[in-house]
């Protein structure tokens, strides 16, 4: 497709370069032309200079795919040509060309985000100009400010396991183009049906895309931000603090004054795990690497077990809850260190191959609880502000304080997700917006 360079308009006026991206075009004018068949079909969309001398203005919009020229949209004040020129002819009939122009209550109507097209690596992630997204009724649209990265969006970005795309997350590409679920930011349009938000209003939750400079999210999947933290700072709460309390409160039934093993106790759930474990009055013991021990230590574990240098199941200790986070180990050592009567939730897991993942630890545990004394069963982590609103009470009180480990900007999100990916991390990793 040729970009316009060179050629010139009558008047002297050299039209500006257009800028495709995927199925979506740009021209950089304010004054555009559609090409409709005079049948009203569509018979080839697309951006072009008008060629009647008038100065293009410095705007960018976006042209939505339409039907016919009648069916243009008043919202975008089209403009059409009381005399459309034809252009050419062709077996089957005119076409015409008909000029518009858009209205400039449209201007910077589009956004950055980082999408993919395609499951993959890290590769497959790239900074984007997109429209900012629609809401339902149920929703708010949020001007994101920051966001975060959990273990959850890498198995988004490459499908894996296969199990989820069988699950409503996309068979052969990703269902929501942008990715991201973490978010912190302020609400700058409120759907009809919502009535917790009002424009102004800071939040954070899960939306759908947080990748990006704005983010629409449902109403209940929301909380107000807590005053006390940053915008980064709450970002990288909802997903990880979520699955960590409904863990140990809901899957692990935790009471204070049980001895605690976190697995995993470094990570995004970890950290907040021992937060939580200690909040709920536990004993708790943390499991992680060398180089994360004093970060453990210094959010409140009251022991540290460094895995290359003591195995958590030599039963020395017997542990009244274990709440396993994206580890490997297998179920008969797991029980080994747990009580007679005592829990194990399994939160995730990275072993199981690419059909079921983790998902294949988990159902045995459930399978094997059946004829055991110790319960084994799995986190199913829910997603509403119902548990937002208690840990922002945590936070405001001090007893939870997020661990961020890097914070990257947006066009980064690829370095960010190799960083994640190589099991460096420490607590959450932010994006800032």
């Amino acid at each position: 497709m040729p970009t316009g360079e060179g050629r010139t308009r009558p008047g002297g006026v050299t039209p500006r370069s257009y800028r495709y991206r995927g199925n979506t075009q740009y021209v950089d004018t304010s004054w555009i032309a559609l090409r409709f068949g005079t049948s009203g079909s569509t018979t080839g969309m697309r951006a072009m200079t008008a060629e009647r001398g008038i100065d293009p203005q410095p705007e960018e919009y976006r042209l939505c795919r339409r039907t016919s020229a009648a069916s243009l949209p008043t919202s975008m004040s089209a403009r059409i040509a009381a005399d459309p020129v034809t252009r050419e002819t062709s077996r089957r009939a005119a076409t015409r060309l008909v000029t518009m122009r858009v209205n400039p209550s449209l201007r910077g109507a589009a956004m950055r985000a980082i999408v993919q097209d395609r499951y993959g690596s890290a590769e497959v992630l790239r900074l984007a100009e997109i429209d900012k997204p629609n809401i339902a009724a149920n929703e708010v649209l949020l001007k994101v400010c920051a966001a975060g990265m959990d273990r959850g969006t890498w198995h988004v970005m490459t499908g894996q396991p296969y199990l989820m795309r069988v699950m409503g997350f996309g068979f052969r590409r990703p269902k929501n183009q942008v990715a991201g679920l973490d978010v912190a930011g302020t609400v700058v349009a409120v759907g009809s049906e919502a009535t917790r938000f009002k424009v102004g209003d800071d939040a954070f939750g899960i939306s759908r895309g947080s990748f990006a400079e704005y983010a629409a999210a449902r109403e209940d999947k929301l909380a107000h931000k807590p005053a006390r933290l940053s915008f980064e700072q709450a970002a990288v709460v909802p997903v990880s603090a979520l699955t960590a309390i409904q863990g140990l409160r809901d899957a692990g039934r935790i009471k204070a004054g049980q001895h605690v093993l976190i697995i995993g106790a470094s990570g995004g759930v970890g950290t907040y795990a021992v937060q939580l474990a200690k909040a709920f009055g536990a004993e708790v013991t943390g499991v992680c690497g060398p180089a994360k021990v004093d970060l453990v230590r210094s959010i409140g574990a009251d022991h540290v077990v460094d895995y290359t240098q003591r195995d958590f199941a030599d039963s020395v200790t017997r542990y009244d809850l274990i709440l396993d986070i994206g580890g490997n180990s297998h179920l008969s050592r797991l029980r080994r260190a747990l009580a007679p009567r005592g829990t194990l939730a399994i939160v995730g897991g990275e072993e199981g191959g690419k059909l079921i993942g983790g998902f294949d630890r988990q159902i045995r545990a459930l399978v094997l609880s059946l004829f055991v004394h110790q319960r084994l069963t799995m986190v199913a982590s829910k997603e509403h502000y119902a548990d937002l609103e208690p840990l922002s009470e945590l936070i405001e009180s001090g007893q939870i304080t997020p661990v961020i480990g890097q914070t990257y900007p947006l066009a980064e999100v690829p370095a960010a997700m190799r960083q994640l990916e190589s099991g460096h991390a420490r607590g959450k990793t932010a994006i800032t917006i």
